[in-house]
């Protein structure tokens, strides 16, 4: 069979947001645009949109697939585009590629197939089109680091991460070079702290604007007129660099007991990540940087954190972390109240100081020490959830110049478990650094060479 721009669009389009139910003659596209392309918000765009439908996605597939579409909107702002007719074309063409038209397709779908199939980059980018105007989001929140550099971010819920690894590759096939990968997994939702539980927040993989305008295609006129309005608030054009010449940065993270959710596919699950590159190794990615995620091995003690790196929660909730779990329950805490300004001072001597510790590498980074106490002493206004609105060391020395005895109540544990602040019916647990234990943790998958795993700590390791 041969895939025209018109039908790479369509499987584009089916496959990012094609939901079937039981019905044989219906099935509906969902498109996530929420507050986006709310009535409310913005009538303009919502015309707009019904106007991409009728002209545009209602006739292509009248005219291949015979199908009729029209659409409706939900309370959340999602749209569906709602099709209805003789569905056994489009079943059997998707069929064709091994793709089976039943339940969330993005969830579970492979597009290897179609990819193989796509002839030349015109129709790669219609296939990708479709795939833009279901998943891909254009909200001027997509940025890296500052508005000047906006991004398309391509959301997927589910953990679908082949998808994601073969939707990556065909954009690099067209010469558009994708910018970061979100992976919907702990140890990038989570990093911080191994008692969040909702970090199931789905893949985003995110291009620059200015490379996907360059290379890529919408077919709604919403979603181009939205990308061009994003790319007015950048200073300067943005290039983008091959993923082997990026720089790979880890930070530390977190163990954290979902690594070995039944959800991730077996590939993925039980391991540690240190970089969202590092999966792609995993994955054997051609384009993956493999010696340098090979670098970051010989660092695994001082970027792998078998407790919490910080944990915020109320006093009573980390009072149940500390209970259920026998390494930290069976420990003999020293009580203090220790002096704000003490560690304040600490801080502006040396930011990288470790307190509390066995030797000059090991103890308790005192920049999560003042991020605890900013929490802890803060007001509910002063909070978004459990982060400071604003830069903790202002919040930090606003209070001191208002109090300058400010005290806080301290637990030091008598090894190095996670040392606890309190105050104001809050706690926080602070993971030490100790890269000489934490570096025996870890172990190298006997079936792929770039998975890492890490056993659970023991007070043994500890002594």
């Amino acid at each position: 069979m041969s895939i025209n721009t018109d039908k790479a669009y369509i499987f584009g389009l089916v496959i990012g947001g094609g939901v079937f139910g039981n019905a044989e003659d219906a099935f509906y596209i969902s498109l996530p645009y929420k507050q986006w392309g709310s009535y409310e918000k913005n009538p303009q765009r919502a015309a707009q949109i019904i106007n991409d439908i009728m002209r545009v996605i209602n006739p292509m597939f009248r005219n291949i697939y015979g199908i009729n579409t029209c659409y409706e909107t939900r309370p959340s702002g999602n749209w569906h585009i709602l099709c209805d007719g003789d569905l056994a074309d489009l079943r059997n063409d998707l069929r064709s590629y091994g793709v089976e038209c039943e339940g969330d397709l993005r969830t579970n779908v492979s597009i290897s197939g179609i990819v193989n199939d796509l002839a030349d980059d015109f129709v790669k980018k219609r296939f990708i089109a479709g795939l833009a105007d279901t998943i891909g989001s254009t909200n001027k929140n997509h940025r890296r680091f500052t508005p000047s550099v906006q991004i398309l971010s391509f959301e997927l819920k589910g953990f679908n991460f082949s998808f994601i690894c073969e939707l990556c590759k065909l954009l690099y096939s067209i010469g558009c070079l994708p910018d970061q990968i979100l992976w919907n997994h702990p140890n990038f939702h989570a990093a911080n702290n191994c008692y969040y539980s909702a970090w199931r927040k789905g893949h985003k993989l995110r291009v620059q604007l200015d490379q996907y305008d360059k290379f890529g295609a919408f077919a709604f006129k919403t979603k181009a007129e939205a990308s061009k309005e994003n790319r007015k608030l950048q200073q300067h054009i943005n290039s983008a660099v091959e993923c082997p010449d990026k720089e790979v940065r880890a930070t530390v993270s977190c163990v954290h007991p979902a690594e070995h959710d039944n959800q991730l596919p077996d590939f993925i699950r039980g391991g540690h990540y240190l970089h969202n590159r590092h999966v792609c190794a995993v994955l054997s990615c051609e384009h993956a940087p493999y010696g340098k995620i090979k670098e970051l091995f010989n660092q695994a003690g001082e970027l792998i954190n078998p407790f919490p790196v910080i944990c915020k929660d109320s006093y009573q909730r980390i009072e149940e972390i500390i209970n259920t779990d026998p390494l930290l329950a069976n420990r003999n805490y020293t009580k203090s109240d220790v002096s704000v300004m003490q560690y304040y001072l600490t801080y502006q001597s040396n930011s990288n100081t470790l307190l509390y510790g066995n030797n000059i590498n090991t103890g308790y980074p005192i920049t999560e020490i003042l991020q605890a106490i900013a929490y802890v002493v803060a007001d509910a206004w002063e909070l978004n959830g459990t982060r400071t609105k604003g830069n903790y060391i202002n919040l930090i020395e606003r209070y001191i110049s208002k109090d300058l005895d400010l005290n806080v109540e301290m637990r030091m544990p008598d090894l190095l478990t996670p040392l606890i602040i309190s105050g104001n019916e809050k706690s926080v647990l602070i993971g030490a650094r100790n890269p000489g234990v934490y570096e025996k943790l870890v172990s190298v998958s006997y079936d792929n060479a770039y998975k890492l795993l890490v056993r659970k700590i023991t007070e043994a390791d500890l002594q």
